[in-house]
């Protein structure tokens, strides 16, 4: 239906698990797919992906901790395109001790994970909300989680060395709230922020865990990234053109 015909959209970890199935959906809906990650190897194999299926996309380096290397993108984008349409902010920095269990985490391992995660989100927010705002209009989505929103289920992780990490549950919780925040200044600006919270996407955990996890879900459990693209093209595309500071969980039952 090409619902993203000719935008110029900015996915941020493109070349990532989620990124890179994200970066298909916006080339197969038409758009232009800036595939934004700091691997620059992962990010050109994304594009000749994309690329051997007829569709646009263009690597480029960006570290969102740093508050030049997301200028310069932006800079560069408008340069070469005259226009920016949307970013997602989709990046998934972890400190180097991510994944301890609450008790083993560090005061310095969460302020690395908050600053990394949320930092960057922010970052990525203010810059392109203020490319945005002078060029009379954009679009940012922003990647949550359900874990953002309700408490964690940890029976799911029992006879697994997996854990559900306090730093990702305040990074996305926080994440929700700057969502708000940045649709609520903006108001009247043409900009809309809005928000993306899958539940838990298949990357080879164990058995035992996944059964878990889909005895509380309607059938299929862990998602696929394409099960989720669908409604982030909704958010990126002009059928959501009221959607404002909006939560949109896809999750297949997990948080009910």
């Amino acid at each position: 239906m090409n619902l993203l015909q000719d935008k110029v959209v900015v996915i941020t970890g493109g070349a990532g698990l989620l990124g890179r199935k994200f970066c298909a959906a916006v080339s197969e809906q038409g758009g232009v797919a800036i595939v934004a990650d700091m691997n620059a190897t992962a990010a050109s194999e994304t594009v000749h992906v994309i690329e051997a299926t007829g569709g646009r996309a263009i690597p480029k380096h960006l570290d969102i901790t740093s508050l030049e290397s997301i200028t310069r993108l932006i800079q560069e984008l408008h340069d070469e395109h005259g226009v920016i349409h949307a970013v997602v902010n989709n990046a998934y920095p972890k400190s180097r001790n991510y994944g301890r269990k609450f008790e083993a985490v560090s005061y310095e391992d969460m302020c690395e994970g908050l600053s990394k995660h949320l930092g960057g989100y922010f970052q990525v927010s203010q810059q392109f909300a203020e490319y945005f705002k002078h060029r009379g209009g954009g679009n940012i989505v922003n990647m949550g989680s359900i874990y953002g929103t309700i408490a964690p289920r940890f029976s799911v992780y029992d006879e697994t060395p997996m854990t559900m990490p306090v730093e990702y549950a305040l990074i996305k919780a926080g994440v929700a709230q700057l969502t708000r925040y940045v649709a609520q200044y903006y108001k009247g600006a043409g900009i809309r922020c809005n928000m993306l919270s899958p539940g838990g996407i298949a990357d080879g955990q164990p058995e035992s865990f996944l059964e878990r996890y889909k005895n509380l879900c309607a059938g299929k459990g862990m998602l696929d990234a394409e099960d989720i693209s669908g409604a982030l093209i909704f958010l990126l595309s002009d059928a959501s053109k009221h959607l404002l500071g909006q939560n949109l969980v896809v999750d297949d039952g997990f948080s009910l």
